[in-house]
């Protein structure tokens, strides 16, 4: 005799609750707290591994280290998804905030300001008026941050809402400065130091290929000073793949089913159930929840879509020894936290323009920081004394490696190298460690890379443009900003709105979208 509940019905002839394309970090979140819930959960991951971007792994033959390969700070993980879901995680704060070298000592913020920063502001600025200023903008967004952060993880208010919200905690006109009007239009109106001004747009930039008179910059801003309340960036203990470990950990845990080399071929639904084929296999669900990008998603159910690329260059290097810097400024606390490298106001903004023309820019915007300082044990114990060293390069949108990938990534690495090298005593090459066949441990990776060996299209390390944090329409008030065109097929990755970065949020607000409608 054949079951008569449907749920009953549907579980008896093998149908899942959900599938999730993707393993991505998100993508675990997701069918975490689903199979939690008692939901059947089935994850379908075309690598060899879960993990996506966050994943630790050596880039070298016979090198006992574990680099953080693309992925590698965390800021917007809140510590509710944390608790709900039993990680056991270890994120350390790192000794300093930046250091920006300047020819004539440079920026030094320490993670808690003291007395050298405030004597760099004003051997850099010949005064304390920035300084004044760059404490009163930074507690304002830090109020602004402990307001917004837990609306992350809840359905979607309107922007008129969410300024109440705002206004409550913060007086004066942060909504318009960070909301409405041009981040850069701000920063010139609040600081008069070039440098000052280009430290905090620097935020606004990563993974961004915008202006800084565009709103564009605006959203990538604010997505990196509201994180967990804090905005702080911290040093996940383990490298990235720690984080994915655990994830992976509590999925498998509480009953998910996990497949990884199964490529998706294709996605079909008819808004009740839904059908998505891998390796061969049909596997049919009540809910899809994708965790690859909202083009990649597109593809697979047979719709003409249009990319959005990425813009940046990661570099990982190992070196033997940290290098000495020209200005005297202890190498262990600037690159501890984020060191700049050429990010004045103004070369940023000019970097872009000739990026958006479609030329290599003349001076190269990037900032590194030194994993191992914080968190030694990624290096193995052959490698005692030896330090990493990661560079994101800014405004290199994938369309500059078109037909001359490999010789650009080249020159490009050149360049910063060489970017680096008028800031120390000694050039940065001769600390570079080598692998098992005695070449520079160093690794570079392009947008197209990224699409290559990641499936991110173009390299967009946010799966397409950022959104505001709110609802734009009145139809989306109430709901999760994981919604498609069809009800049961979900958004869960960096393409949701309120995705990018690592945070889980869009693993958790498709997970809750299920559950209410389960």
């Amino acid at each position: 005799m054949f079951p008569t509940d449907q749920a009953t019905w549907e579980g008896f002839r093998g149908m899942d609750d959900v599938v999730i394309v993707g393993g991505g970090h998100n993508g675990l979140v997701a069918a975490a707290y689903l199979a939690r819930a008692g939901k059947s959960v089935r994850v379908l991951e075309k690598l060899p591994h879960v993990g996506g971007a966050a994943v630790s792994a050596s880039p070298w033959e016979g090198v006992d280290a574990r680099l953080s390969r693309f992925s590698y700070l965390v800021s917007l993980l809140p510590d509710r998804i944390v608790s709900d879901l039993g990680l056991r995680l270890a994120l350390k704060s790192r000794a300093a905030s930046s250091y920006t070298p300047n020819g004539r000592g440079g920026l030094l913020v320490e993670r808690s300001p003291g007395e050298a920063t405030v004597r760099s502001f004003e051997a850099v600025c010949g005064s304390l008026d920035d300084w004044e200023k760059w404490q009163r903008w930074y507690a304002d967004l830090e109020l602004m941050a402990q307001a917004l952060a837990p609306t992350l993880l809840e359905p979607l208010v309107s922007a008129e809402h969410l300024r109440v919200h705002v206004d409550a905690v913060v007086r004066g006109r942060l909504w318009e400065q960070v909301f409405e009007r041009p981040l850069g239009a701000t920063l010139q109106e609040l600081f008069d130091n070039n440098l000052v001004r280009g430290v905090v747009a620097t935020d606004a930039l990563i993974g961004t290929h915008s202006s800084l008179h565009s709103l564009s910059a605006n959203k990538c801003f604010l997505y990196h000073v509201i994180g967990n309340g804090t905005g702080e960036w911290k040093v996940p203990v383990g490298g990235m793949g720690g984080v994915t470990a655990e994830l992976e950990r509590v999925a498998r845990e509480a009953g998910a089913r996990i497949i990884t080399g199964a490529e998706v071929t294709s996605v079909e639904s008819d808004g009740k159930t839904a059908a998505v084929t891998y390796g061969g296999e049909t596997a049919e669900a009540r809910f899809v929840l994708s965790n690859v990008a909202p083009s990649v998603l597109g593809r697979l159910r047979g719709k003409e879509v249009r990319d959005a690329p990425g813009c940046q260059l990661k570099i990982n290097m190992l070196l033997r020894r940290l290098p000495e810097l020209r200005s005297g400024v202890d190498a262990r606390l600037a690159f501890a936290g984020t060191f700049h490298l050429d990010e004045s106001y103004d070369q940023l903004e000019t970097a872009y323009l000739e990026s958006a023309a479609g030329q290599v820019p003349s001076v190269l915007p990037g900032e590194m920081y030194c994993h191992s300082l914080t968190d030694p044990s990624i290096l193995g114990p052959s490698l005692r004394g030896h330090e990493t060293l990661t560079l994101f390069g800014l405004h290199l949108p994938a369309s500059l490696f078109e037909g001359r990938n490999a010789e650009l990534r080249d020159e490009l690495v050149g360049r910063y190298l060489d970017q680096l090298n008028a800031h120390l005593v000694e050039p940065i090459q001769d600390c570079l460690a080598v692998d098992a066949a005695g070449n520079p441990c160093v690794e570079a990776r392009t947008p197209l890379d990224l699409e290559s060996e990641l499936g991110l299209p173009g390299g967009n390390i946010f799966h397409g443009e950022l959104d505001w944090p709110f609802a734009e329409t009145d139809e989306q008030v109430g709901k999760w900003g994981v919604e498609t065109d069809v009800d049961n097929v979900l958004v869960c990755g960096a393409g949701s709105r309120r995705g990018g970065g690592v945070s889980g949020i869009g693993g958790h607000n498709a997970a809750q979208a299920v559950l209410e409608a389960l």
